[in-house]
């Protein structure tokens, strides 16, 4: 009885666990999603926290990842049937869009876009009501958006303008584009000189409308009925057409041979302008150096009056002094004169006659000592017969000769 007991409680738990694994009443949600809760009495609402909860028996969960990327990174076009969420991403291919300007040209744009799903409930709920899954959304709603955004920034532009600098125009349009609403356009005629046709065409370019405050006019967008958002947005690569490259090849090429010749011209302009500068350099330099050798003859010459006039300072002191002691020797030699004059009239010039006197007998006594002859006649007649002296004689003679050739008095007063 008790292992009858035990297999019918078995069987009845394994029962049980089967039909708990068809109607669970907990869910899991796992990070970086939402699950929307379907249960069997009709009402919704959006797990948003991460782990487990309690969903309900016989509830329908579909989960709903918090962004979903949208990628345009592959060269083939994809279908609906193709989308599938990979790590939160679905893959459509590039998109073609059509640049504007006055020869239309399009190109293959590749990139992706970070749409950031609805955090209130109601509208998360609403949206879920709408497209069921990712795919949908995408399909019906992400992918078209995201084209229409890429179409109208390429038609803002010509290739050329996008190629010559304008891609960061470009990716700013579309992100302003994708978070705000798709800009209203209008289309306006202007002329335009083709550089390589050599002739002025009419083109068409498209303009913002703006309203009376200059704010522009958009689209409403599609994502906002949803409170979707775009948290960033990129444009990686513009493939051109075959003809856009071949165009701006020959814009290249003729703008380059525009610049070489234009550098040509400013180096040539720049060589004038540097040989001119260089001949006025030399003139310049000329100048100075002849202004330099006119100054150093000029302080040359001043040097050399100055000089002049100082040579003749120093003779003009020399004659002045020469002349102030010609005029000392003069007077000197006035008063040695005066002076011996003087003493010369009260002693009768005795000094100069008692000189001239000495020099007188000094002289007729050397000769007469050196005279070897007689003094007086060997052989006389007559006479007194007295001895005298001849030779004392002859001395008294010279000396009263002398005495009164000089008006000497030799006597004693």
């Amino acid at each position: 009885m008790s292992q009858t007991k035990f297999i019918v409680i078995g069987i009845i738990a394994l029962v049980g666990i089967i039909i708990l694994g068809f109607v669970n009443p907990f869910a899991w949600n796992d990070a970086g999603h939402r699950t929307v809760v379907e249960r069997a009495s009709g009402e919704q609402f959006v797990q948003y926290t991460p782990g487990v909860y309690y969903a309900g028996f016989f509830a329908k969960v579909t989960e709903w990842p918090n962004q979903i990327s949208v990628s345009y990174q592959d060269t083939m076009k994809h279908t609906v049937d193709d989308y599938s969420v990979t790590d939160g991403s679905i893959e459509i291919g590039k998109v073609m869009v059509r640049f504007g300007g006055g020869v239309p040209t399009t190109a293959d744009v590749y990139g992706i876009v970070q749409y950031v799903l609805p955090v209130d409930e109601q509208e998360m709920i609403a949206m879920h009501n709408a497209h069921r899954t990712p795919q949908s959304l995408v399909a019906k709603r992400l992918a078209p958006y995201t084209s229409e955004c890429l179409s109208s920034s390429a038609q803002l532009m010509s290739a050329e303008m996008h190629y010559s600098g304008g891609r960061a125009t470009m990716a700013q349009n579309y992100l302003d584009q994708l978070q705000r609403g798709v800009y209203l356009l209008s289309t306006v005629e202007k002329t335009e000189f083709d550089s390589l046709a050599n002739e002025t065409k009419k083109i068409y370019e498209n303009v913002f409308q703006t309203d009376s405050s200059g704010n522009k006019l958009r689209k409403f967008s599609s994502i906002k009925e949803y409170g979707i958002t775009v948290a960033d947005a990129q444009i990686t690569t513009v493939d051109y057409e075959q003809r856009v490259d071949d165009m701006l090849a020959k814009k290249i090429e003729s703008a380059t041979r525009a610049s070489v010749s234009k550098q040509e011209a400013i180096t040539a302009q720049q060589q004038a302008i540097s040989a001119k500068a260089e001949g006025e350099r030399n003139l310049i330099t000329i100048e100075y150096e002849q202004k330099q050798e006119q100054t150093r003859q000029v302080v040359q010459a001043e040097t050399q009056v100055k000089l002049a006039q100082q040579d003749k300072e120093k003779q003009r002191i020399a004659a002045e002094a020469a002349e102030l002691e010609a005029r000392k020797i003069k007077t000197l030699a006035d008063a040695t004169a005066y002076e011996k004059q003087r003493v010369m009239t009260a002693n009768g010039a005795l000094e100069q006659k008692l000189d001239a006197y000495k020099s007188v007998q000094k002289y007729w006594a050397d000769a007469f000592m050196n005279y070897g002859g007689n003094m007086v006649p060997l052989y006389q007649s007559g006479g007194s017969g007295t001895g005298t002296n001849a030779a004392t004689n002859f001395m008294d003679l010279m000396m009263m000769k002398t005495a009164k050739d000089l008006n000497l008095d030799m006597k004693n007063k």
